[in-house]
């Protein structure tokens, strides 16, 4: 293989913390929104964007309660955790100025611009009037480097290291947000009450901007089986996890001393093809997703051991 593997590296965790300040940005924005859409009665909790990055025991080692003010700060701004947008995107700064000669120049600009933007103007997403506009524009400069990559980048092993990355960590948030979003969203309702069913999972495809490509091939009312379908085993929806494995196989297909890390991202595709998951009541489909969660991390280890 001619590429270096520290630059392998750097390519596929650049990808993989882009990646993670959009998905945590989706989050907050559609959290802010499902304030909107609930009767005040209904008190929606802000501590599952916490779980959903399993952060919650670091969360209150600083923080007193899961207040809307304190996760964001958490999740948006606070520089020690790791998981916070600020942190993702200073990451993948520091990854892509190391291998800045592979990349188009126009995609280093903008995420140096980005970068920038997000640490002038951080005060934005306090108020719930700026956080939209603040947030939707960090998606949509991660939306215009992925296009960049895409685009002008000669598609060679260092682009397959940046897909890897990308549908690994996609594939990750994903089971994450479905995880947690599914189980514990809308607290103090009772479940069987349809109309905040159809809002709790009206704001799981929200989360994953697949709300509108849900209603095109659905078409019927919002049901938990479907949305589970439609974002795990919808192959041609690129948010799905099943979408996320096949990218990332094919990625490997076009490296060299690919077999074991090809092996365990085919176990893992399989093994969500046969589990049938939107059947799965709640405390199966979360085992079931622990275990995917499980052969995510195997697929990085396979990655480390064949290339970095």
């Amino acid at each position: 293989m001619s590429m270096l593997s520290r630059v392998a590296n750097n390519l596929y965790w650049l990808a993989r913390y882009l990646e993670r300040a959009e998905n945590t940005a989706r989050l907050i924005n559609v959290n802010s929104h499902l304030l909107l859409d609930l009767p005040t009665r209904v008190k929606l909790g802000w501590e599952p964007i916490v779980d959903i990055l399993s952060f919650r025991t670091m969360f209150y080692e600083r923080y007193d309660n899961a207040d809307e003010k304190s996760v964001i700060r958490f999740m948006v701004v606070d520089e020690n955790n790791p998981g916070s947008i600020m942190s993702a995107l200073d990451a993948a700064r520091e990854n892509a100025r190391t291998v800045k000669e592979i990349l188009p120049q126009e995609a280093w600009e903008q995420l140096n611009e980005l970068y920038w933007f997000v640490t002038d103007n951080k005060a934005d997403v306090f108020t719930r009037r700026s956080r939209y506009d603040f947030l939707r524009k960090i998606i949509q400069a991660n939306q215009s480097i992925t296009g960049l990559f895409s685009g002008t980048m000669t598609h060679d092993d260092g682009y397959d290291f940046l897909r890897i990355g990308r549908n690994l960590e996609r594939a990750d948030m994903s089971t994450r947000i479905i995880d947690v979003r599914s189980a514990s969203l809308l607290t103090n309702i009772d479940d069987d009450s349809s109309a905040f069913s159809n809002i709790q999972w009206m704001s799981v495809l929200k989360s994953m901007s697949a709300y509108q490509m849900y209603r095109r091939q659905v078409r019927m009312r919002i049901t938990r089986e479907d949305v589970l379908e439609f974002l795990l085993l919808e192959s041609r929806f690129p948010r799905s996890l099943l979408h996320a494995l096949e990218q990332v196989e094919y990625s490997l297909s076009q490296l060299p001393n690919n077999k074991s890390a090809i092996d365990k991202t085919r176990q893992l595709r399989n093994y969500l093809m046969n589990a049938r998951p939107a059947k799965l009541v709640q405390e199966k489909l979360h085992e079931f997703i622990d275990d995917i969660q499980l052969g995510l991390i195997e697929i990085d280890t396979k990655l480390y051991d064949s290339y970095f």
